[in-house]
């Protein structure tokens, strides 16, 4: 059954299901059950995950609206996705070339986690622990200010970032410009933080013993893809932590979690208890399927066998687009992980090179909209084809027999 992104929200907030298909004259048929403390969402890039964190978002902002008692909706729900990551932006000293500097947004956000919660050394050790300990953030310096009774106090801005690489032999690395995956994984950390300030205050039952009163009304915590740029064990090492995390959590506190990464996804089956499983798709009439799943992504999903049938099914009505070869060269390289080939390039047919290059071409991530490749001719389409017959003969992959 397919629905709107809103009403998958709603599911997912109340545990109720909304069957609009079942033929019955009268009204709608509502299926409803408790909603668990973690729901975990399996999906393909472009699948509508990051809308449907910004969905939920603002259905739990409506809510706090209609309660009309001034609280916004970070009160009741947390949530880290793209935006969250566009609230950082670099300036790279173009001038000068010398002094790069990773600028923060003015957000009620950040100034809250950093400025109001005090994470910022926590977030530089998460950081480090993930990527280099030699590699160090530095937010900038404090600043002189007026309180409400004008006196002078010392405030730190948390409006910019610079980083600094120390190479073990007494030389220092100034403003450094870091990776983009070290970048995502700085914007991660602080998020980390922050989740783990608030499990940490809200396993207090009584709330008058609580250290803090900011996080007694949240519900939600919303996590979208927090792993696009780390290598395998690191990846593995953040899924486990993750969920370590959340099963330390004593309250009622309820996580949503999306990605589209199967070996995140698969360690978070596996380490988390209290949870259900979905798959999120995009339907070609603009709407979303959010099927309820039960193993991990290769069990359950049949990771392999989706993408070939996708890619089948575009050969076969001759829809082949651009996506397509993102799709074929994930196909090449889960089955030569599987099959234990050091580069899935090996799997190409003979003249490897050429094939090698074309969907290279097709998977390149510019952003520069002159260096955008054109929709595939008809020649490239045929590539796809090919590469898809060569992996179905003459990689494994089990064939249906004629039974006629």
């Amino acid at each position: 059954m397919s629905r709107s992104l809103r009403d998958i929200a709603k599911q997912l907030s109340t545990g109720k299901t909304v069957n609009k298909t079942v033929p019955v004259k009268t009204r709608e048929v509502t299926e409803s059950k408790p909603v668990p403390k973690v729901q975990l969402i399996y999906a393909f890039n472009g699948s509508g995950k990051t809308r449907l964190s910004r969905e939920f978002k603002e259905l739990i902002a409506s809510k706090n609206q209609n309660e009309d008692d001034g609280i916004d909706s970070r009160s009741k729900i947390l949530y880290f996705n793209a935006f969250t990551e566009d609230l950082f932006y670099w300036d790279n000293d173009l001038e000068a070339n010398v002094k790069r500097v990773l600028k923060i947004q003015p957000n009620a956000y950040t100034q809250w986690v950093l400025q109001d919660q005090g994470q910022d050394q926590n977030a530089i050790a998460h950081f480090q622990h993930y990527t280099n300990e030699r590699l160090t953030p530095r937010f900038n310096e404090e600043y002189t200010a007026k309180d409400k009774d004008g006196n002078d106090v010392r405030v730190r801005a948390f409006s910019e970032v610079t980083f600094s690489y120390e190479r073990g032999n007494e030389e220092v690395s100034e403003h450094v410009k870091i990776s983009k995956g070290e970048e995502s994984n700085f914007i991660w950390s602080i998020f980390h933080s922050l989740i783990e300030q608030v499990v940490d205050v809200l396993n207090v039952a009584e709330t008058e013993r609580r250290e803090t009163d900011k996080y007694d009304l949240l519900e939600y915590i919303f996590i979208d893809d927090p792993v696009s740029s780390l290598d395998e064990n690191h990846l593995i090492e953040l899924a486990v932590n993750l969920a370590a995390l959340i099963k330390s959590s004593e309250s009622e506190l309820k996580f949503i979690i999306t990605t589209h990464n199967p070996l995140f996804y698969n360690v978070l089956h596996n380490e988390l208890n209290s949870k259900e499983c979905y798959l999120l798709k995009a339907v070609e009439d603009g709407t979303f399927s959010l099927v309820e799943k039960q193993g991990d992504s290769n069990q359950s999903f049949s990771y392999h066998l989706h993408l070939r049938q996708i890619i089948e099914q575009a050969v076969n009505e001759d829809k082949i687009e651009r996506y397509h070869f993102t799709l074929l060269r994930n196909l090449y390289e889960k089955t030569a992980s599987f099959l234990g080939y050091r580069k899935w390039s090996e799997l190409l047919p003979d003249d490897k090179e050429a094939y090698y290059n074309r969907i290279i071409q097709f998977t390149s991530h510019s952003t520069l909209s002159n260096e955008a490749v054109a929709e595939p001719s008809p020649q490239e389409k045929q590539t796809v084809k090919v590469l898809l017959e060569n992996l179905l003969n003459n990689y494994g992959y089990w064939q249906q027999e004629d039974e006629s």
